[in-house]
């Protein structure tokens, strides 16, 4: 095994269909408070093929927080203050072009912001919270090092995966109106989900490298043909495709627990640090 000057810790931020403990061994649950107020649920730690993990369910495990209130501040600052280095996010999403079917794996490699009213940053100039103001760059939106390592995994199983995605992130929690989904297509969105933003920007505010497994479930509603989203129709197509989601993540697990990402992780808290315009 490599050595890391930095210690690798991983979490998985399970959305709808993939926010079950189950799929850790050794269970053992932390509630954190964050100066941001309390992430969705407790961290639930435990082991994935002998590594410990992390486990944050970013609706709550009874999945009865809507996208716009759930507190991406507090769950990823609790992430950051436990260590960790890696972020594994899960996601349903819709479908915005014809060759991404439902039941396709895209790994997301940039967005397109449509929401409204959350904060996406942690220098908001409050009190015990970080001085001065983060200009952020956002390309690469996610961390390209660990979705390459992403990629090369699902390729060892044979997991078919769109290598690239751009996510349009919406308010919620209503979808979307036949000429907003017909918009967003020609826009060149790839997929279309609620909460990609602002976990993102934040996962990268906080030097964490971030990668999202987005789940087609649906086709959103821009086809002539077919059936419009219903839940329903997302959670079963996701119950019905999580397999391959959770196949791929305890693989990945174990690869990113040996490999060499200090040069990475230094690289990602040197670009943030360098984004802040401390006032003297």
């Amino acid at each position: 095994m490599l050595t890391n000057s930095i210690p690798v810790k991983i979490a998985i931020i399970g959305g709808s269909g993939l926010n079950d403990p189950d799929i850790l061994k050794n269970r053992k649950e932390k509630f954190i408070k964050t100066p941001y107020g309390d992430p969705s649920d407790a961290l639930i730690f435990g082991n994935i093929d002998d590594v410990e993990v992390i486990l944050l369910a970013r609706h709550d495990r009874k999945h009865t927080t809507m996208p716009t209130n759930v507190n991406y501040r507090a769950n990823i600052w609790a992430l950051k203050q436990e260590g960790v280095t890696h972020i594994l996010a899960t996601t349903a999403t819709g479908s915005l072009q014809e060759h991404i079917k439902p039941g396709d794996l895209v790994l997301l490699s940039s967005f397109i912001d449509r929401t409204t009213k959350r904060l996406q940053t942690f220098h908001d100039g409050e009190s015990c919270h970080p001085l001065g103001v983060c200009h952020l760059p956002m390309e690469p939106a996610f961390s390209e090092p660990l979705r390459q390592t992403v990629l090369s995994t699902a390729k060892s199983l044979d997991i078919p995966i769109h290598e690239k995605g751009t996510v349009v992130a919406v308010e919620g929690p209503r979808f979307s109106s036949l000429a907003e989904s017909l918009m967003f297509k020609q826009w060149g969105g790839d997929v279309i989900n609620m909460t990609t933003v602002p976990e993102v920007v934040l996962a990268k505010e906080a030097g964490i490298l971030y990668i999202s497994l987005a789940l087609a479930t649906d086709y959103d509603c821009w086809r002539e043909t077919g059936e419009k989203v219903t839940v329903v129709d997302v959670l079963k197509t996701f119950k019905n495709n999580v397999d391959k989601v959770i196949k791929l993540i305890t693989a990945l697990v174990p690869i990113i627990n040996k490999g060499s990402w200090d040069e990475h992780v230094k690289e990602l808290r040197d670009c943030v640090q360098q984004s802040v315009m401390v006032p003297k």
